[in-house]
């Protein structure tokens, strides 16, 4: 086995960690207090490539391989998850529905703006009947006069509501035990969009809730095959795992990173604390648990690179990273003491936004009943 990484890898890395550091970093905190959408920092991550990073070359996209993506999102999730989670929600959830299900036409129609990053994409899943149980989804899409009226709501949905977000695609049902997906333009009559959320981390990012009532869509916006809406959207979140569990190694990296730093500066009884035995066990337990994550999270990946079964994997990463970086965000910000307990630290974002990890594309218990059924139990 060969755990190098490619020439190509490995410019992923060093390029986003550099821009990581150099131009999101100094700015992390004041977004954050803010609550603001960095729009400037997408433009520029557009221009790197990273919208849309595994989408073709002849559709506008950068035509990188799966693990290249996880290492490019576990590099902006080291500095600040927000940013991470808009370009993974925009790349795994908005963009790629178009391009695994979508015909040549709505390829064209929307892939050029969206994988080159002009233009940002949302996925319209959670409901709120409907979390855990996705298939218990209540929006409804009638064809009429070679139209889709859709009525019902979605909740915590990303990216909806900026001002470059160019669609939402949605699961509706569209017969008594039928659920498709549908691509709805921002700006369609009857689709409405509320205030952003308030949640207690990942402060700059967009987070919404949407309403349609009586919306009229095109029935050309229908994405695949009508009733296959759900086989897709289960697809859709075994991709977007892996994306998850590379933002849980890259908080988790973050927090290990921050803690390292200020166990070696910060004094008590004449020395370092990084020389007490339970703050360096505290970390060598981080950095082997971080190290296992990773592994995890590539060899998902890499899976899915080689085109072969890979939700298994997907689900046992995510599960793994979201645990992972609870406890290293945990340990991180006890090795901090009351510096860590301040809005002023770095490590308190960290620690805020690390929880919906835990949550966000099927929660632990969700995985668990993923991994479960893949063991065949």
């Amino acid at each position: 086995m060969n755990y190098d990484l490619t020439q190509e890898q490995q410019l992923v890395r060093d390029t986003v960690r550099e821009f990581a550091e150099s131009r999101i970093a100094p700015v992390a905190a004041e977004l954050d207090r803010e609550h603001r959408f960095p729009y400037d920092l997408v433009e520029e991550l557009a221009g790197l490539g990273l919208m849309g990073m595994t989408v073709p070359a002849e559709y506008g996209g950068a035509g990188a391989d799966a693990v290249s993506y996880a290492i490019a999102i576990e590099e902006l999730t080291r500095i600040d998850s927000s940013v991470a989670i808009t370009v993974a929600a925009h790349h795994s959830l908005g963009t790629l529905p178009i391009f695994y299900f979508g015909n040549e036409e709505q390829k064209q129609e929307w892939l050029p703006q969206l994988a080159s990053g002009q233009k940002l994409a949302a996925f319209g899943l959670t409901e709120p009947g409907a979390g855990s149980d996705a298939g218990a989804t209540r929006t409804t899409a009638e064809l009429r006069n070679g139209e889709w009226i859709v009525n019902g709501s979605k909740l915590f949905i990303t990216n909806a509501g900026t001002d470059i977000t160019a669609c939402v695609t949605i699961t509706a049902r569209t017969g008594e035990d039928e659920i498709s997906n549908l691509i709805i333009p921002n700006g369609s009559t009857g689709y409405e969009i509320s205030a952003p959320l308030e949640k207690m981390g990942w402060h700059a990012s967009d987070t919404r809730e949407l309403s349609f009532r009586d919306c009229a869509v095109s029935e050309g916006n229908l994405l695949g095959e009508r009733g296959k809406g759900f086989a897709q959207f289960l697809e859709i979140l075994d991709g977007g795992r892996i994306s998850v569990a590379a933002m849980g190694v890259g908080l988790a990296q973050g927090c290990y990173d921050l803690a390292v730093a200020y166990a070696r500066e910060r004094e008590q009884f004449g020395k370092p604390i990084a020389k007490f035995q339970a703050v360096r066990f505290a970390l060598a337990d981080m950095a082997v648990e971080i190290e296992a994550g990773r592994a995890l999270t590539y060899k998902a990946a890499w899976l899915k690179d080689e085109a072969r079964e890979f939700a298994k994997e997907a689900a046992m990463a995510k599960l793994y990273t979201g645990e992972l970086s609870h406890r290293a965000a945990n340990a991180a910000l006890q090795i901090h003491g009351g510096y860590g307990f301040m809005e002023e630290s770095p490590i308190a974002r960290l620690y805020r936004d690390q929880k919906i990890l835990e949550i966000g594309e099927g929660t632990n218990e969700v995985q668990r009943m993923v991994i479960a059924r893949h063991l065949g139990l």
